[in-house]
């Protein structure tokens, strides 16, 4: 984990890698909980059996479910000391490229593409790639903006 002092600190940092994340797994259970949590039963997600003779032999996880994993998964890669707040500002971009069977396990690789300053922070744009264990193409792509006030 990186660990920076202070938000000036993380902005000198725009343009480096802040790593890759440990694995995830993703099982039934969490599939479950976050169709529970959001309305989305859709059968691929929540149905194992009637899933088993669809198109990806078995469920696969909700791609906002893989994406709701990015606080999780960046907790582990980077925090800042001083600071007062962080807020999620949204997306730029989001891509889901390849889906995540159940009992599959994730991990993220995190970068600071760019910073700006705004009133009483910073702004940053974060490009996480996040990956299924064998697989040749990630999950998902997505370019995160946050803010952080310190």
């Amino acid at each position: 984990m990186r660990v920076f002092a202070t938000i000036e600190e993380f902005a000198a940092a725009a343009g480096t890698s802040l790593g890759t994340t440990e694995w995830l797994e993703v099982d039934q259970k969490r599939i479950d909980t976050f169709a529970a949590a959001t309305g989305d039963h859709q059968w691929i997600h929540v149905d194992p059996d009637r899933a088993a003779d669809g198109p990806f032999k078995g469920t696969i996880a909700h791609g906002l479910l893989t994406l709701s994993l990015l606080p999780v998964l960046n907790h582990q890669l980077y925090s800042i000391e001083k600071l007062s707040m962080a807020v999620n500002y949204g997306f730029d971009k989001v891509r889901f490229i390849s889906p995540v069977p159940v009992n599959s396990r994730l991990r993220a690789t995190t970068s600071i593409d760019s910073v700006d300053e705004v009133p009483g922070g910073i702004q940053a744009k974060l490009i996480t790639t996040i990956e299924v264990e064998g697989s040749a193409k990630p999950a998902c792509v997505a370019e995160s903006i946050a803010r952080f006030i310190a």
